[in-house]
């Protein structure tokens, strides 16, 4: 079954239209390949494709200005972080113009990549992919989303059984294989011990010494964990809102598991029935939700935050709009109330508007600046 990702295509070909070179960023088997595929068929001309990962294909990139300088139309080139020498070709290549396009996949992030697409400056677009997500899937399937996980062979998988042992096979070849590949040496053991043990902090503060004492291990080693999960797209890393207030604000980052499907692999929570009587079910459907708000949003890592101060108010997201500032919280109950946080989130901060995303199916008015939303329904009104 092949699911089309109507916003994810139309998003990639904004992008494609106004740069010659772009790159769909995201976890191994999150879809990038499949999406490529959905992309092309929709642009004319001839398509070329490229997988670093295939011999034959390396081989033929061995002299790549030979290989690419004559073609027309799109080329994609599939896990280029493999191949860092050809982003100096791209940028040759890029700069004579003509009518050809370079679609390129990788599975490190931007930031990741930064060294060897500097010289792509100017003239390369970014855009993450991260596995389904709300749009992709029918309404009635949310809660089989959260469960899963949007990597499209968990989520596509025949029974829950099939779906966990996917994920457990997953984590483990992306401790043994993916990471090494990527040029970098940590013991799988000691990765995939930190990966579950942040699996008990998901949505709450990062405590690098608080981790790394019970690891066995610096604080430096336990933040230098954390920026590779980041780096591949396993974890998010929300930074907290700073502004000016005599209040104690928390000052340390919260970390998400991007994906719940594998937060639940790594909890072994293998159905509803096991999430449902899990203590981290409040927390795994913050996260979920975030995740989707910030999808919704179409705002950038570097542009979500959350607030919170000693005395114990916080906002799960803050964001900016027009100059504007805004707030959502998510809470796991079908009659969410106005509470002290929210109150004291809107006058510290100002902020213009608050959404209360909850799992229920209807959209409401708490007060003038204040909405209880659907996560199926939220979108951004202002």
């Amino acid at each position: 079954m092949e699911i089309i990702r109507r916003s994810d295509i139309r998003k990639a070909l904004h992008l494609l239209r106004s740069n010659p070179v772009v790159a769909l960023l995201g976890p191994r088997q999150s879809g990038k390949t499949t999406l490529s595929c959905q992309i092309v068929r929709r642009i004319s001309g001839q398509a070329h494709f490229f997988d670093c990962e295939n011999p034959r294909d390396v081989q033929r990139l061995s002299d790549p200005l030979t290989t690419l300088t004559d073609l027309e139309g799109m080329v994609v080139i599939d896990e280029i972080q493999r191949v860092p020498g050809l982003f100096p070709v791209l940028r040759v290549l890029a700069d004579r113009g003509g009518r050809v396009k370079y679609l390129i996949l990788g599975s490190a992030s931007a930031e990741m990549l930064r060294q060897s697409s500097e010289t792509l400056a100017g003239r390369i677009a970014f855009m993450e992919i991260s596995g389904f997500h709300r749009e992709n899937v029918p309404s009635g399937k949310l809660e089989r989303l959260w469960l899963r996980g949007g990597f499209p062979r968990s989520y596509l998988a025949k029974g829950e059984a099939g779906s966990f042992q996917w994920r457990q096979d997953f984590i483990a070849t992306f401790l043994e294989r993916d990471i090494p590949n990527l040029g970098l040496q940590i013991p799988p053991r000691m990765l995939q011990r930190f990966w579950s043990m942040l699996a008990h902090y998901h949505g709450r503060l990062f405590n690098a010494s608080e981790i790394g004492r019970s690891l066995g291990v610096s604080d430096h080693t336990a933040r230098r964990y954390l920026d590779l999960l980041a780096a591949t797209f396993m974890i998010r890393e929300i930074k907290p809102w700073f502004y000016n207030t005599k209040k104690r604000i928390i000052k340390s980052p919260k970390i998400y598991f991007r994906d719940s499907g594998i937060l639940h692999a790594l909890l072994s929570i293998e159905d509803k029935k096991g999430l449902i009587t899990h203590p981290q079910l409040g927390g795994s459907w913050e996260g979920f939700a975030v995740e989707e708000a910030i999808r919704v949003l179409e705002i950038r890592e570097h542009q979500a935050f959350f607030w919170g101060v000693h005395t114990g108010a916080e906002m799960d997201l803050v964001f900016e709009k027009n100059g504007r500032l805004y707030g959502i919280e998510v809470k796991y109950t079908q009659v969410p109330a106005m509470t002290f946080s929210i109150k004291a989130a809107i006058n510290d901060l100002s902020l213009e508007h608050v959404w209360i995303i909850y799992p229920g199916t209807q959209e409401y008015p708490l007060s003038k600046n204040v909405t209880v939303s659907p996560l199926s329904g939220f979108s951004f009104k202002h």
